[in-house]
C-alpha cells in the first residue's frame, strides 16, 4: 500500500498506519521484551517516571577543567607543514587556548536549560532527553538520535523549524512533536555498568521511551550511531514505528568499500554525479574519520 504522506493529514496517517498494521500489511519482527526484575507499587511508579532535568554544572568543576587545559604536556611539533602527519600541533593548541578561555558553557547550560528536559529509567539506566510539543494539532511524533561523537547539542537547531513550522515558511501539517535522547552513556545519560547495551537494545529501548511518552505511533530519524539505532528500528518493525529516516546509508557496494578503504582509484565507468559523490567520499575517508580511523 503506497500513501502519500502530504494528501493526507498526520490523524488520517495514524488511523491508516494501525488499520495497516492490523490487516497484515504491515510485517513486524517479533517483538523483544527487555528483561527487568518484577516491581509493583511504589518502586514501579519510581521506575517508569518521567522526571524533569535541569542542567547545573558546579563552577569548580569548569575552573578544574579550565585548569588542566592549562596544564597540557604538548608534544613536539610535525615535521611536516601541512595534515600527513595528523592535526597540526598548532591547530589543536588554538582549539585548546578557546576552549580554556573563551568557550562559554554557561551559554549553552542555558539554552539546555531553555527546553524542556526529562530523564526516565529504561532497563536500568537514566535516559535523558529533550522533548517538545508542537503547538499544532496532529503533530507527528518523532524521535532523533545522534552520533558519535557528536551529542544531542547537534539537534537544537532543529527543534523549533521542526515543532514550530508556520514560523520558517512551512504549514501546521509540517509540524512535529519531537524527543531527542542521548545515547546511554553519552551527556546525561547514565553509563552502563556492564556489557549488552548494543544498538538493538537501544532501539528497543527507544520504542519504550517514546511508549511511556503516549506516543502509540511515531517515525525516528538518527544520523552516525543514530543511523545504526533508526536501521535497527527498521528491522526490528515494532507496529508503533511508521517510518524511519536515515542520513547515512550503510548500504555499500563491496568493490566500492574495498577501494575506499584501500584508497584504490575509483572504480569505472561512474557518470558525472557518482564520481562527485566518490571524490566527496574518498576526501572523507582520507581526511575526515580522525581517530575512527585507528
Amino acid at each position: 500500500m503506497s500513501i502519500e504522506l502530504s494528501q493526507i493529514n498526520r490523524r488520517h496517517f495514524l488511523a491508516l498506519s494501525s488499520t495497516a498494521a492490523a490487516a497484515g500489511l504491515a510485517i513486524a519482527a517479533p517483538s523483544v521484551a527487555i528483561a527487568t526484575e518484577p516491581l509493583h507499587g511504589t518502586e514501579l511508579a519510581a521506575r517508569v517516571a518521567i522526571r524533569p532535568f535541569h542542567v547545573n554544572v558546579p563552577e569548580d568543576a569548569l575552573v578544574e577543567l579550565r585548569r588542566r587545559i592549562a596544564g597540557t604536556r604538548w608534544p613536539e611539533g610535525e615535521t611536516v607543514t601541512d595534515a600527513s602527519q595528523g592535526v597540526q600541533l598548532a591547530t589543536i593548541q588554538k582549539v585548546a587556548l578557546y576552549w580554556q578561555t573563551e568557550y562559554d558553557w554557561r551559554k549553552i547550560e542555558a539554552k539546555l536549560n531553555a527546553l524542556p528536559q526529562f530523564v526516565t529509567e529504561i532497563d536500568g539506566l537514566d535516559i535523558y532527553f529533550i522533548h517538545v510539543r508542537s503547538k499544532h494539532e496532529n503533530a507527528l511524533p518523532l524521535i532523533v538520535t545522534h552520533g558519535w561523537p557528536g551529542s544531542i547539542i547537534e539537534q537544537l537547531k532543529i527543534i523549533d523549524p521542526l515543532t514550530n513550522p508556520t514560523a520558517h515558511g512551512g504549514s501546521a501539517s509540517d509540524a512535529f512533536d519531537i524527543v531527542i535522547p542521548s545515547l546511554p552513556g553519552y551527556g546525561f545519560s547514565s553509563k552502563p555498568t556492564a556489557t549488552g547495551w548494543d544498538i538493538p537494545r537501544i532501539a528497543r529501548s527507544w520504542v519504550m521511551l517514546m511508549k511511556r511518552l503516549g506516543y502509540t505511533r511515531f517515525v525516528a530519524a538518527g544520523g552516525d550511531v543514530g543511523a545504526q539505532v533508526v536501521d535497527e528500528l527498521g528491522v526490528q518493525a515494532p507496529p508503533e514505528v511508521l517510518g524511519i529516516h536515515t542520513n547515512m546509508p550503510g548500504t555499500v557496494p563491496a568493490d566500492v568499500s574495498k577501494a575506499l578503504n584501500c584508497h584504490e582509484p575509483s572504480p569505472s565507468g561512474l557518470s558525472a554525479d557518482e564520481q562527485h559523490a566518490w571524490d566527496q567520499l574518498d576526501f572523507f575517508y582520507k581526511k575526515g574519520l580522525g581517530y575512527a580511523i585507528e
